[in-house]
């Protein structure tokens, strides 16, 4: 059994694609998944559905679709008992997912397992299971299904997350020297996520350690125009120090850098959760 939602909504069973195909029924399994092994409440599922300002008919129709999910189940042959898989328990419901059905579970462990073997040194077992990991995704989550205020939460905190086994991925592949390899996927990365200044700190580090004073300098002023320009706001204190670096007569590799300053980080996860919004592509791994 299988539930994915990184990427279109999915349904598998025993290697056969069953997947709701009404809309609404969808719409309320991507929430139930989001929230798997949870309580989910009636009103949570109708504010999701209809916002603040649901028909009377709201919570009758809500129960229809669990009842045609229920259905879909059992004719698929998901659950001999659906309402064992999908509980009804007050004030709401919960679906029971298990330890390995749901794409998004998977797609956690492995990431923090590699995150574990960067810490230990293992880059290179690190940078492959990294790489793996991001291969379950299938572009944008739940691309196919409408999101409402409660969703799009979900679907911003799992784009970050993937933004993050992104930037991991890097830096095992930076701690095994593909400085040179990594160039032309941060310059794609840079464009689709123009505020994350740790991207563009590591396209400055790949140009300056290939020897690519220019460029180096070229993508720190790219930044700089685009930081003014959005936010009014100058490359952290990190970034300046780097830029430095890469003008001193000597051309010295690049220092290890430190985390981006708080102010920095919030304004890039600001603009991660605006572009998740948007549906933007999944970049190149």
């Amino acid at each position: 059994m299988e539930f994915n939602i990184l990427g279109a909504l999915e349904v598998k069973h025993e290697g056969n694609i069953c997947t709701p195909t009404a809309p609404k029924v969808q719409w309320v399994l991507a929430l139930l998944l989001c929230r798997a092994n949870q309580i989910v409440s009636i009103g949570s599922l109708t504010e999701e559905l209809w916002g603040t300002e649901p028909p009377r008919s709201a919570v009758t129709t809500t129960q229809t679709y669990i009842y045609q999910l229920r259905k879909k189940f059992e004719r698929e042959g998901i659950a001999a008992r659906p309402e064992e898989r999908l509980e009804t328990r007050p004030p709401g419901y919960l679906l029971r997912v298990g330890d390995a059905e749901l794409d998004a579970d998977r797609f956690e462990r492995q990431v923090e397992r590699g995150r574990e073997l960067l810490a230990q040194g293992r880059a290179d077992v690190a940078a492959d299971l990294l790489r793996d990991a991001l291969a379950m995704w299938r572009g944008p989550a739940l691309a196919n299904v409408p999101v409402g205020r409660l969703l799009e939460g979900h679907v911003a905190h799992l784009e970050e997350s993937r933004v993050r086994a992104l930037e991991l991925r890097i830096e095992a592949d930076i701690a095994l020297g593909r400085h040179r390899e990594l160039i032309p996927e941060l310059r794609l990365l840079v464009a689709a996520y123009p505020l994350n200044e740790w991207m563009h700190g590591e396209l400055i580090q790949a140009l300056h350690r290939a020897g690519r004073r220019g460029e180096a300098l070229q993508a720190y002023q790219n930044l700089r125009d685009i930081l003014n320009e959005e936010l009014g706001l100058d490359p952290s204190p990190e970034l300046q120090r780097m830029q430095r670096e890469v003008l001193a007569p000597t051309g010295g590799v690049p220092a290890p850098r430190r985390p981006m300053s708080p102010v920095t980080q919030n304004a890039a996860l600001a603009a991660l959760r605006a572009q998740a919004a948007r549906r933007m592509p999944v970049p190149a791994r």
